[in-house]
């Protein structure tokens, strides 16, 4: 169902990205139509997706839920800025994302969740040296494998990206260690190792809660 309705969205951005620029009269209108519906479209999209994911972070700290014994270990999950976080991320609105998780901190600083992912914001918008103090706090205080994975998958693109692959490689190794079952890691190492390919992080942060 989306992925039809996001190719033909994608469709008619190709569309205006390649004609627009040398376009004249009625078909630069045309092309500006188009380009207005999208924005409108997008803008509901998001509207409609974080509405979304409120509603189901209310179900999910829930003991009804199928996560509802988890959720009741995690009070931030009852955070509208925590739930709000969540949605930016998950559509890759990274500065949005950062403003909520820094207002979710505020209201629970011992949080590994909230500063995992402020962390891995600040990852995505390049601001490492920002989001390594906040890496290293939660795996002094957590005893979460996956998280602990998680994290050492991101420390090990940071080195990566730095010129440090036998760092890296030594990090890529201990977030496999700590959870073999995410792709992320040995992913990463096989890219370290050959030099080539694309490293991964965060996309499996989504799946911890």
């Amino acid at each position: 169902m989306f992925q039809h309705m996001f190719a033909e969205m994608n469709e008619m951005l190709d569309e205006v990205i390649q004609f627009y620029p040398i376009a004249h009269g009625t078909q630069k209108q045309d092309l500006a139509k188009k380009w207005n519906l999208l924005q409108q479209m997008s803008d509901l999209i998001i509207e409609e997706w974080l509405n979304f994911e409120e509603k189901m972070g209310v179900f999910r700290q829930s003991s009804a839920s199928p996560q509802g014994s988890s959720a009741a270990n995690l009070p931030e999950l009852d955070c509208d800025a925590f739930v709000k976080g969540q949605g930016y991320y998950k559509l890759m609105m990274f500065p949005q994302a950062l403003a909520q998780f820094k207002e979710a901190l505020e209201q629970f600083p011992d949080s590994p969740s909230a500063r995992t992912y402020l962390a891995m914001c600040h990852m995505h918008l390049e601001e490492m040296d920002e989001a390594i103090p906040h890496f290293w706090r939660v795996l002094e205080g957590t005893e979460n494998k996956r998280l602990r994975s998680i994290i050492y998958n991101a420390l090990g693109c940071i080195e990566a990206q730095r010129g440090g692959r036998a760092k890296a490689k030594e990090y890529f190794t201990l977030a496999h260690y700590h959870d073999p079952s995410l792709a992320e890691p040995l992913s990463n190492l096989e890219a370290c190792m050959r030099s080539t390919g694309k490293l991964k992080y965060g996309n499996e942060l989504t799946s911890l809660l």
